[in-house]
């Protein structure tokens, strides 16, 4: 089984990739994490937002594999404790599938990438920045490993 973080984002700063692989590289070499930029478009005072989020989702949903899992994170989707997190990682490593958990870009998802969503997560009522989500996400996936392996970490 692998992760995939797909993310709409324009280049992070070091500090974000610095903190994105801290996190990555704890992961199990048998659940891997690995992460697929998709370039945000340029967004001019002109730019046609609806055609952009397309093209952005057409390439999102062009990253992943017929039978992969798709899990949007979303600011109306369900909010999971770490332990929920766990469960979930539990579960997911039952299936042996791959799990695409997409972020979208500025003005969010596109509605092709929504559609296609088998489970829709939210990680705050906040609305949290492009690189803290990153990062936050990274660590949830290892806190919640840990929990799952009786690490101590999470204590």
């Amino acid at each position: 089984m692998r992760i995939r973080l797909v993310s709409v984002a324009s280049r992070m700063p070091r500090w974000v990739e610095e903190g994105y692989q801290e996190y990555a590289k704890r992961m199990p070499a048998d659940l891997p994490l690995e992460l697929v930029e998709i370039p945000l478009s340029t967004r001019g005072k002109n730019a046609d937002i609806a055609r952009l989020m397309r093209r952005e989702g057409e390439q999102m949903l062009a990253a992943t594999q017929p039978g992969d899992r798709i899990v949007t994170l979303e600011v109306a989707g369900k909010h999971w404790s770490t332990e929920d997190l766990a469960e979930q990682l539990d579960r997911w490593r039952l299936e042996a599938r791959t799990v695409n958990l997409m972020v979208g870009g500025p003005e969010g998802l596109a509605d092709e990438v929504a559609v296609r969503s088998e489970q829709r997560w939210s990680l705050s009522a906040l609305t949290l920045p492009h690189p803290l989500v990153r990062i936050l996400l990274a660590e949830q996936l290892y806190r919640a490993w840990t929990i799952l392996n009786r690490h101590p970490y999470h204590k």
